[in-house]
């Protein structure tokens, strides 16, 4: 089931996040780099407003993987999903609301438009906390698929979804009208859809039960003390992830802030990429930890942290040692791709540091231990607020991107030292050594040598082709130097040897 879900979840993460990501030059060039700020304002509102979440999500996808390994009962799990049901609709309704009562102050005394009319701003913004309400409901129907471990269905859908979502968001723009307020308007619609199919396929798989679902308080208690801490661990999360863009916000000229923009959701195409990987093993940990499987834990724990690091480390290296050609490849805009690449290296080391984090987070999740991540997070706010306020006004995007840079490092070179102190303490060294260095460091060493071999003056075209060549012959270095990769693809070669060997018998049976 691992193996399958993984696959369903690459598929749907990299088609969700070719959608989301390959029609930004359309974007910016149907709608202005100015608009395409507001986009940008669109996603840091979701990230944001998702913090009204509490902590629900991540419990209820937990305990639905906690339902699969025998730990509730059909009446217990849809009780626990009815009752987060009615509090994610109020507060949906909250943010609506909230939004649209604020659109006004934020299109006149927050932002810093130079040609948007004050009014189109704080239409576009009106929509905008429409929208977000219906993400913010989706999010529990996603949760509970993804817990329930049916990734396929729920990639099948994502992947009809983000197409339309970003694909017909083009069509819009380019057949109907060339507007901000329409792009949202689309987006408005494609996420009612979206909530309706997925709240469907919910009941489809939910277990079936002798009586109705009902609102329990005995059911969020359950999952009281672990929501907490969850939301203690987003809130802080939230404040060393995106106050660097709330700030840059109200600092820079919202044209300025798009090029930002840019550059951050180009970087974080990286955690796209990790998505399928966090999803597939998120439930997995919590199965193996509930039956306390422990040998298997670990072995799923390398597995895990090994992939991360040959995906995220050879697409990370592809970026850091040649974002300047990526950007322009991608958007044929050299002067975009210049204003943008050094800030775009420098987030992209970050979140390499940040999604290396990713595994032992999920065991720390597996095991319901939330404390760590809390107290860690919350020296790493009082350290890195200052410093932005400081240095931003400065430095502006340099030291904003800058400072998340040296934030991860921390993360990686201190803060996880003291999860081996209580869990896998014995696997520490391993972790370092065989699961982040070998990978990372052949990648790097992999990437940077066939940067200096780069012609230059190649085409536009030849260019795609030598870093599409790059990328490949980075992945396949770095996955051979991972034990359980090299393995994978060991097993691999051998299943077709062996599929080719009995398709040869069959045509030539033995006389």
């Amino acid at each position: 089931m691992l193996k399958r879900n993984l696959v369903a979840n690459y598929i749907g993460q990299i088609w969700s996040a070719l959608m989301s990501i390959a029609f930004i030059p359309l974007y910016i060039k149907y709608l202005g780099i100015e608009s395409y700020g507001l986009i940008g304002l669109f996603g840091m509102l979701l990230t944001w407003l998702g913090l009204l979440d509490l902590g629900m999500t991540p419990s209820l996808s937990r305990e639905m993987a906690r339902y699969t390994g025998g730990a509730h009962t059909a009446d217990s799990i849809i009780d626990l999903l009815r009752s987060i049901e009615f509090i994610t609709l109020a507060i949906a309704l909250f943010i609506a609301l909230g939004v649209w009562l604020s659109s006004n102050w934020m299109a006149n005394h927050w932002l810093r438009a130079d040609k948007l009319p004050s009014g189109l701003v704080a239409e576009a913004f009106s929509i905008m906390g429409f929208v977000t309400a219906l993400r913010f409901i989706e999010n529990i129907y996603r949760s509970t698929i993804i817990g329930l471990q049916k990734h396929v269905a729920y990639n099948v859908v994502n992947i009809i979804m983000s197409t339309l979502r970003g694909l017909g968001a083009v069509g819009v723009l380019v057949w109907v009208s060339k507007s901000i307020r329409l792009y949202f308007v689309w987006q408005g619609v494609i996420s009612l859809l979206t909530l309706i199919t997925l709240a469907t396929i919910t009941y489809y798989y939910l277990p079936k039960s002798t009586r109705k679902a009902r609102f329990s308080l005995q059911a969020l208690k359950g999952v009281g003390k672990f929501a907490g801490g969850v939301l203690g661990i987003s809130l802080l999360s939230l404040l060393l992830t995106q106050i660097d863009k709330l700030l840059l916000s109200r600092l820079l000229s919202l044209t300025e802030y798009g090029y930002y923009t840019l550059a951050s959701v180009s970087a974080a195409s990286l955690f796209l990429i990790i998505g399928p990987i966090s999803q597939a093993w998120a439930p997995k940990l919590t199965e193996l930890q509930a039956v306390n499987d422990n040998q298997k834990l670990i072995e799923k724990y390398h597995q895990g942290a090994q992939l991360v690091s040959v995906i995220m480390g050879s697409t990370a290296m592809m970026f850091i040692f040649f974002g300047e050609t990526i950007l322009f490849v991608w958007t044929k805009d050299a002067e975009l791709a210049k204003k943008t690449s050094v800030v775009f290296r420098l987030l992209s080391i970050g979140n390499l540091l940040n999604g290396l984090n990713t595994i032992p987070y999920l065991l720390q999740m597996a095991y319901g231990w939330t404390s760590l991540i809390t107290k860690i997070n919350i020296i790493a706010v009082l350290v890195i607020i200052p410093v932005l306020i400081l240095v931003t006004p400065i430095m502006g995007t340099l030291g904003a991107a800058s400072a998340w840079v040296f934030l991860n490092a921390g993360y990686i070179l201190i803060g996880v030292h003291f999860m081996y102190r209580r869990l896998l303490s014995n696997q520490k060294w391993t972790w370092f050594r065989e699961d982040l260095f070998i990978p990372i460091l052949s990648a790097a060493l992999t990437a940077a040598m066939l940067s200096m071999l780069m012609p230059d003056n190649l085409t536009l075209q030849i260019k795609f082709v030598y870093l599409f060549v790059s990328g490949m012959i980075v992945f396949v270095v770095s996955s051979f130097s991972s034990f359980y990769m090299r393995n994978s693809i060991y097993f691999l070669f051998r299943y077709i040897n062996q599929l080719l060997i009995r398709k040869n018998d069959l045509q030539n049976p033995a006389k």
